[in-house]
């Protein structure tokens, strides 16, 4: 039997940040993914810039930046122009045109770098669970073992074994169409080919290859089969009229337009992250960013729950927080395909209205993207929201509000030097900024996102509530706000 505290079903991005992430806080965790080794094809190639902004408080972002591609603006179906990012709430404002396979293999050095045992060839195949662990019995294909873990998570897909096994209901929507993508060798042009009839065939470049996606005329017997180079052939011929020969296929595969929503994202010691909570149109290459909010979200909770340290009901917020997210994620993308199949509706020239205004364009690409995540609306306007990547100068040293994140530990930023007294509950780093002289302080959640603003003369009223509700209770300062010296923790 493999003992260990938390056990990760699926090694994609969802499973490999939530996996890296536990073990930064000092959990034990285990990957178990049925496939052998990372697929030889691309499913996504595009990180927005809420995902840059999570990852850039983990310093993972920069080295992903500076091999990927820069886009202005924020990728939407059914719009005739782009979103533009130049004014919206981020720290990165353009989209990254970088493989999603990079992307899991910075994810996965990163994961075993901290101790993550990644087991491939491994597939999850039951589960029980008790008040107090998880049993589980993977498979390698020859013989089965018993992992016993204190919590397990899905992050196995949209057919998620786990979803299904925790007896989780999937509400939501069938497909009402389907469409073929395939990895091949072409004479297409770049962009979009219309038939005789108006239909139309997708090619996206590629490094060596061309990315086709076509609509399928008849919905399939089984959307699960296997695409033969066969089908996407004829189906192409049909939409164009014509002959155009597609060579070595890389990737044959089929997606719809269903969305569905996990009824709950817990169940007992059993969650779900990633696809096998949602599944929604690709409508703004939202899938893998959606995946790592997710687990951003939910790594440090579960790891405080695992150590015993976190107060009561936090790991209740993941699902709070995130599955309103994710019902926002699938409104959104069944949106931007109807907006694309609404033709002139009076509806749809409305929105195509709004986003030509620069304010509706900004709140478009900020709600698309998630930029809008705000997890406690009203009050300060950085509360509840990810926290700006201030300028910041610690004991003399020029830095930045998400060097502080970087070990994934809450963090109450002191911009006064009056809150050092806090230090017994919280770490505190005393800092100056330019940019923030309407703050005094202000409380960060490992996940950047603001649970506390202190502002000039409120002192720290509501900071024991916050602490209390986020981190646990350590008590009030022993000395009054402010007497003490000021903290000399740097930013770490």
């Amino acid at each position: 039997m493999l003992e260990t505290d938390v056990l990760v079903a699926g090694a994609g991005p969802a499973g490999l940040l939530l996996a890296a992430e536990l073990a930064l806080a000092g959990v034990r965790t285990t990957i178990v993914e049925r496939h052998p080794s990372r697929p030889p094809y691309c499913r996504g190639f595009t990180l927005n810039s809420r995902s840059l902004d999570l990852l850039a408080r983990r310093g993972l972002a920069e080295g992903l930046i500076a091999e990927g591609h820069r886009v202005p603006h924020a990728p939407v179906t059914g719009l005739p122009g782009p979103l533009p990012l130049t004014d919206a709430a981020t720290d990165h404002p353009f989209s990254l045109g970088i493989p999603q396979t990079r992307v899991e293999e910075v994810l996965e050095r990163w994961a075993a770098d901290l101790g993550v045992e990644i087991l491939r060839g491994h597939e999850l195949r039951s589960f029980t669970q008790s008040p107090e662990s998880v049993s589980s019995v993977v498979h390698n294909g020859q013989f089965g073992r018993t992992v016993s873990a204190r919590f397990l998570v899905g992050c196995d897909g949209g057919r998620s074994t786990v979803r299904k096994q925790a007896g989780i209901g999937f509400p939501g929507v069938d497909a009402r169409w389907y469409a073929l993508l395939g990895d091949v060798e072409c004479e297409l042009p770049y962009g979009v080919s219309t038939g005789p009839d108006g239909r139309t065939v997708f090619a996206i470049p590629r490094p060596g290859y061309v990315r086709i996606v076509v609509h399928e005329d008849d919905p399939p017997a089984d959307k699960y089969a296997p695409v033969p180079l066969e089908r996407l052939q004829a189906q192409v011929d049909a939409v164009l009229g014509q002959h155009v020969e597609l060579r070595e296929p890389r990737w044959l595969t089929r997606f719809g337009d269903a969305a569905r929503l996990a009824a709950h994202y817990r169940e007992g010691r059993v969650l779900l992250a990633g696809d096998a909570a949602h599944i929604h149109p690709p409508a703004g290459a939202i899938g893998v960013n959606v995946a790592l909010d997710d687990a951003f979200n939910l790594g440090w909770k579960l790891a405080a729950t695992v150590h015993g340290t976190a107060p009561e009901g936090l790991l209740d917020t993941y699902h709070a927080e995130r599955h309103a997210a994710g019902a926002r994620i699938l409104a959104n993308t069944q949106a931007q395909v109807a907006l694309e199949e609404a033709g002139d509706a009076p509806w749809a020239d409305l929105m195509r209205r709004i986003a030509a205004h620069p304010a509706g364009n900004r709140a478009l690409a900020e709600i698309i993207t998630g930029l809008d995540a705000c997890y406690e609306p009203g009050g300060h306007p950085w509360l509840g929201r990810l926290a700006p990547d201030v300028p910041l100068v610690v004991s003399s040293t020029e830095t930045h509000l998400a060097a502080l994140l970087h070990p994934g530990r809450p963090v109450l930023l002191d911009l006064t030097g009056s809150f050092a007294a806090w230090s017994a509950a919280v770490e505190v780093v005393t800092a100056s900024s330019p940019s923030t002289s309407d703050i005094d302080a202000v409380l960060l959640r490992p996940d950047g996102h603001v649970a506390w603003v202190g502002t000039p003369g409120s002192g720290d009223d509501g900071l024991a509530e916050a602490v209390h509700r986020w981190i646990g209770d350590a008590g009030p300062p022993a000395l009054p706000l402010g007497g003490v010296p000021e903290s000399s923790l740097s930013a770490g």
